[in-house]
């Protein structure tokens, strides 16, 4: 066989097997029937921007075989979030902690801030700030530094996939975590309010009271993994 020809049947072979371990989101009939879309495509950073609104670079986070990851290689980049707004929506993502994670995906956010209700994503064991709060309040499915998820809630070990949802209905707010309901909020009710002035946002003006908002994914010095994000409303 020609050097060349046989050159080039190789690397096309190494090409076959890394695009095999890839795994691109996509939806299936029935899910795009019941309304879901991709916030993430699996390629590219297009739907997302950097959290002070400026276009994102990628900076500080990368994409590999259909997963988003925070990056540190190349410095930090921030919080990235999306470029629409939701409201009355199930947001739905696989993520996968490493050694030492501490990350969130937010929601609600005050406008033009960082600042909203938080999923805590962290490593329970290995971060100390899961262990800093009041009643697990900072552990991973929490709405961070305010409420606490169910005791018996299950995480998968580390270097595994989890996948979480939060659902959001009016002022109802639920977290999901591998398929079962670890805690539920209603933004503006007294018990809310309660907590809320418990906790390091008992100052913060218009905290969790926004109608609408864009997704945040953060990035807080540690490696995180996401993919399979997407949203209905």
């Amino acid at each position: 066989m020609n050097l060349k020809i046989y050159l080039l049947l190789l690397a096309l072979s190494f090409t076959g097997i890394n695009l095999s371990k890839a795994q691109f989101p996509n939806l299936t009939k029935k899910e795009i029937k019941q309304g879901w879309i991709l916030l993430f495509d699996g390629k590219t950073f297009e739907g997302w921007q950097k959290a002070n609104g400026t276009p994102f670079t990628g900076k500080g986070w990368k994409i590999e075989n259909g997963v988003l990851s925070v990056s540190l290689e190349n410095g930090e980049g921030g919080d990235i979030i999306t470029t629409k707004e939701y409201t009355d929506f199930d947001l739905s993502l696989d993520f996968k902690l490493e050694k030492g994670t501490n990350s969130g995906v937010k929601c609600f956010l005050i406008k033009n801030t960082s600042l909203g209700c938080e999923y805590q994503l962290i490593d329970d064991e290995n971060h100390p700030d899961a262990k800093m709060g009041k009643n697990g309040n900072r552990s991973l499915g929490s709405l961070y530094d305010i409420m606490p998820p169910s005791a018996d809630k299950k995480v998968n070990p580390l270097g595994e996939w989890n996948n979480m949802h939060i659902l959001s209905k009016g002022k109802h707010v639920e977290h999901w975590l591998n398929g079962k309901k670890i805690l539920a909020y209603d933004r503006g009710s007294e018990k809310f309010k309660s907590m809320v002035a418990e906790s390091k946002f008992k100052t913060t003006v218009g905290f969790a009271e926004a109608d609408r908002s864009v997704i945040l994914l953060q990035e807080h010095g540690e490696v995180i993994h996401f993919r399979n994000i997407k949203i209905r409303q």
